[in-house]
């Protein structure tokens, strides 16, 4: 379980960063910054793909009560123009940005740093290292999952309600059928190759 031993070593303003979204065919790619108060930790907070849907928004709910926590969201059109990674870095910045703080450290999950304007520390697996990131992690996830559910509703034949956008069987036969969205990320080598294949 994710502790608050990495937090520790600092003092002053901790800034977590997570992203979600990295990998769909479809839909923007976002990050959480959170900022934790170590007096107020809701129980069980874990790595988001360890949680159960419910879970997640049960602490999601918790988090926004106790926790300083934004959104930075970057969008198809940005991931199509910079590439996947640089939109996720874009959109790790944006979250920094939103919280309006100068930090003493920000702790962020993999191992490819955002340009910020404080001292970064990468953490592979940060999400089951670190409570903040795993709380960042959650609210990242429960906020892009909704936001393709929302999306589900004026294109209900990809599945984006479950599958947020990876691309499943059910994903895959909605493109075959009713063809690409707005959406859709065109520079991911399977929406490119049905584009090829239509030109």
């Amino acid at each position: 379980m994710p502790d608050f031993s990495l937090e520790s070593e600092y003092q002053g303003i901790i800034v977590a960063i997570d992203e979600v979204g990295r990998g769909p065919w479809a839909g923007p790619v976002m990050a959480a910054a959170a900022i934790l108060d170590p007096s107020c930790l809701p129980l069980g907070i874990n790595d988001s793909k360890k949680l159960s849907a419910a879970k997640r928004d049960s602490l999601t709910a918790a988090l926004l009560e106790c926790a300083r926590i934004e959104i930075g969201i970057a969008s198809v059109e940005e991931i199509d123009r910079l590439n996947i990674l640089q939109a996720t870095k874009l959109a790790m910045r944006r979250a920094y940005d939103a919280l309006g703080v100068n930090a003493t450290i920000a702790l962020v999950d993999g191992n490819q740093p955002p340009q910020l304007p404080c001292p970064t520390r990468c953490i592979v697996k940060g999400d089951s290292i670190s409570l903040s990131i795993a709380a960042a992690s959650i609210v990242a996830k429960v906020t892009r999952d909704r936001h393709m559910a929302q999306l589900a509703k004026q294109y209900p034949h990809y599945g984006w309600q479950t599958n947020a956008g990876y691309g499943t069987a059910v994903h895959q036969e909605g493109l075959r059928i009713h063809g690409i969205t707005p959406h859709h990320r065109r520079s991911f080598a399977p929406i490119r190759a049905l584009l090829e294949a239509a030109a």
